[in-house]
């Protein structure tokens, strides 16, 4: 009996001592579950805090009669948005000695860019990305930031057109011996490339809001105005160098990329307008003045000379692609004025090699205006509002305007 009993004990006990364990397991289970969830309740406890803080902030800087804080901070919104560019490329040769010249000037303008994309912020703060519903419309990313006396915006944007028109004028003297305007598409598009960062301040941010109609982090209670100074930094690239192109390139005296920045500073004036609760139409204006210009410029070589000595242009005989040079050794070959007959030199012309210049022009006067449009309700907001820039560059007779304008429709809540 002595040794059943002693064989039962030596079976049970291994049943014991994992019992034992699980139960020592279990506990330290429910420990460390009670801790990650005094953890997790720490967490949301400080991050309420900060959230509770940067309120109690937003609410002080302003003056609550004027301009009314939600108490939802959290923002999304649908958006759809159209974006206009208009660009214009004008160049000019002239032939030493003579005066006689070619005005040579390119336009794009692509259509009317439409997109859908989202919004997503806190208060005044978030980011937004548009996808193209239109052919060619591109791609366009943001970030925005607005308090009670600043606002910070960034744009990034790409696209490609290949809707243009053009005209070319040869003068000699004071007569006019070709001229040629035309439109259509070219062989390869030209894509465009912006950056587009401001800035401003806000001298009556107690009372006058400029984001109250452009994010709607805030609600304009009374209408307001202020004076504001801005700083903005714009730079865009025109790249039209596939070879494809080389007759457009050529006329334009063989620029094929040209890249530009712009550094502009401005006062100007922005007006709320509340003429019913809930519901705000802001304008503003901001004369700029550029006060830093940079335009880099990359030329092919040519193997035509298009105001070249008027010697003999018949002994040079073929054009050897691989050395760049013609039969008789040279590189480049006179051409010509007469231009009614493109053909007879187009198969011979030829581009190679890149040459940059680098040069900084003048101060340039632009605008940036802006009107928007906001109503809110319970939860719900929208918006429609619009935004026109123009840049201007000059280097030597190389001229170019840049007009750049969107439209835009939010729709959106707060949580």
């Amino acid at each position: 009996m002595l040794l059943l009993s002693m064989m039962t004990a030596g079976l049970l006990w291994p049943v014991k001592v994992a019992a034992q364990d699980a139960t020592a397991t279990d506990s330290v289970r429910t420990e460390t579950r009670a801790e990650a969830k005094d953890s997790t309740k720490t967490l949301m406890g400080r991050l309420k805090q900060v959230q509770a803080y940067l309120d109690a902030k937003a609410r002080k800087k302003v003056d609550p009669a004027y301009i009314e804080v939600p108490a939802k901070p959290w923002r999304v919104m649908l958006r759809s948005r159209a974006s206009l560019v208009d660009v214009t490329y004008e160049n000019s040769m002239t032939e030493p000695g003579t005066g006689d010249h070619m005005d040579w000037d390119l336009h794009f303008a692509p259509p009317t860019a439409t997109s859908i994309g989202f919004w997503v912020g806190y208060r005044g703060t978030g980011i937004s990305y548009s996808f193209p519903i239109t052919k060619k419309s591109g791609r366009q990313f943001s970030i925005s930031s607005t308090g009670a006396k600043y606002g910070f915006n960034f744009r990034l944007r790409r696209f490609n057109t290949d809707e243009t028109d053009y005209s070319t004028e040869i003068i000699q003297g004071d007569e006019v011996t070709f001229e040629d305007h035309s439109s259509g598409k070219i062989a390869e598009p030209v894509w465009i490339r912006s950056v587009y960062v401001n800035g401003y301040y806000v001298f009556n941010g107690r009372r006058y809001s400029q984001a109250a109609a452009y994010n709607q982090s805030v609600i304009q209670r009374r209408s307001a105005g202020s004076f504001l100074v801005g700083a903005t930094w714009y730079q865009s690239s025109f790249d039209f160098s596939d070879k494809a192109n080389k007759l457009f390139i050529f006329f334009g005296n063989n620029v094929n990329r040209i890249k530009l920045h712009q550094a502009n500073i401005g006062v100007g004036y922005g007006y709320n307008w509340v003429p019913f609760r809930g519901f705000v139409v802001n304008a503003m204006a901001m004369p700029t003045i550029s006060v830093y210009n940079r335009v880099k410029v990359y030329k092919y070589k040519s193997n035509y000379d298009f105001f070249g000595s008027p010697e003999e242009v018949d002994d040079y005989g073929e054009w050897n692609p691989e050395t760049h040079t013609w039969a008789n050794g040279k590189e480049q070959k006179p051409l010509e004025m007469d231009l009614t007959d493109v053909e007879k030199w187009y198969g011979d012309l030829d581009l190679w090699g890149d040459v940059e210049d680098v040069t900084y022009s003048m101060l340039k006067l632009n605008v940036d205006l802006r009107v928007g449009i906001a109503y809110n309700w319970k939860d719900w907001f929208v918006g429609l509002q619009a935004q026109f820039n123009n840049f201007n560059y000059t280097k030597e007779a190389c001229k170019v305007n840049l007009f750049d304008a969107w439209a835009r429709f939010s729709l959106g809540m707060r949580l």
